[in-house]
C-alpha cells in the first residue's frame, strides 16, 4: 500500500495533482487508515497513470473521467481518435518547424528553392549582389502572382545564362551602377548593352530578348521595386532608351521601330516610351 506522496512519485505526478483528480471526481479517495494516512492500492496507481497520459495527451478532463468508465471498444475507439489527433498535431508542429528553420534561410523564406538556385548561380558568375539582389525582388511577385509559371520562366532564364554574351550583359550592367548620372562612360556601358540587345535580337529573334508575358501591372510593380534597389539604373534606362531599347522589366525595342548602332542617338524631341513601355 502506497500514501499519497509515494503515489505520487510512482506516478510521475504531483500530491497537488492527485488531490485534484480527487475532486474532479477522476480517482476515487480511499478511506484514511488507523494512522491518519490515506493508502493506495496497485489499482489507483494504474488509474492514476491512464488518468495522466489522457490529460497528457491534451483530453480535457471531462472527457478523461468519460473515458475511464467506458467499455473497451469505446475506450479503445477513443484511444485511435486521440492518437490521430496527436498525429495531425505533430506534422502541423513539423510545418511550423521548417518555417521556423527558413528564417535563416535567407532567400529560401520567400521563394522556392529553384529560384534560389538560380540567384546563387548569379552569385557564383560573379553578377553584382545590387543585381541578384533586384532579381530576387522581382521574383518574389512573380512566384506569388503565377507560381505555375516559375518553372517556365527558369528554364528561359538558364538558357540565357548559357550565353557568355548573357553573363557580359549581368557584368557590365553592374559596373553601370557605379557610375554617377553625369559620369561619360556610363554612355560606354550603354552602348554595350545596347549592342548585346541588339545583337541577339537580330540573331535570335526580338522573342529571345524577352517573351515573358509579363501582365503590365505587375511589370509596373516589378520596375518600381528595381529603380527603388538602384536609382541609377533610371538613368541607364534613359541611355538605352536613347539607343532604342526600353524597359527593365520587360525589355523591347522603343515604339516597336529597329534599334540603331551601338552608339546612335535618337532625336531628343521625338515620342518616347518610358521605362515600362
Amino acid at each position: 500500500m502506497l500514501t499519497i506522496g509515494e503515489l505520487a512519485s510512482y506516478a510521475g505526478v504531483t500530491v497537488r495533482a492527485i488531490r485534484h483528480y480527487h475532486a474532479k471526481g477522476l480517482l476515487p479517495e480511499p478511506e484514511r487508515d488507523h494512522s491518519g494516512y490515506r493508502r493506495y492500492g496497485a489499482d489507483a496507481v494504474v488509474e492514476l497513470i491512464r488518468i495522466r497520459t489522457l490529460a497528457g495527451a491534451g483530453v480535457p478532463l471531462a472527457r478523461v473521467r468519460e473515458l475511464l468508465r467506458a467499455g473497451e471498444e469505446e475506450f479503445a475507439a477513443a484511444v485511435a481518435e486521440i492518437d490521430q489527433r496527436l498525429r495531425a498535431e505533430i506534422r502541423e508542429r513539423q510545418r511550423h518547424r521548417a518555417r521556423i528553420a527558413r528564417l535563416a534561410a535567407g532567400d529560401g523564406l520567400a521563394l522556392p528553392p529553384e529560384v534560389v538556385e538560380f540567384l546563387d548561380r548569379l552569385r557564383a558568375l560573379g553578377v553584382d549582389e545590387r543585381i541578384v539582389q533586384v532579381e530576387r525582388d522581382g521574383w518574389i511577385p512573380l512566384a506569388a502572382h503565377a507560381p505555375e509559371r516559375v518553372p517556365e520562366w527558369l528554364a528561359r532564364k538558364r538558357e540565357q545564362l548559357a550565353d557568355p554574351r548573357c553573363i557580359g550583359f549581368y557584368r557590365t550592367l553592374g559596373r553601370a551602377l557605379d557610375r554617377a548620372d553625369d559620369d561619360p562612360r556610363l554612355d560606354g556601358l550603354a552602348d554595350e548593352l545596347a549592342g548585346y540587345l541588339t545583337e541577339m535580337a537580330e540573331e535570335r529573334g526580338e522573342d529571345y530578348i524577352d517573351d515573358a508575358e509579363i501582365e503590365p501591372p505587375l511589370v509596373r510593380v516589378m520596375d518600381t521595386l528595381a529603380f527603388d534597389t538602384m536609382p541609377s539604373a533610371r538613368r541607364l534606362i534613359e541611355l538605352l532608351r536613347q539607343r532604342g531599347w526600353t524597359g527593365w522589366t520587360k525589355v523591347g525595342r522603343v515604339d516597336g521601330g529597329a534599334a540603331g548602332p551601338p552608339g546612335a542617338r535618337r532625336n531628343p524631341g521625338a515620342r518616347q516610351k518610358g521605362p515600362n513601355g
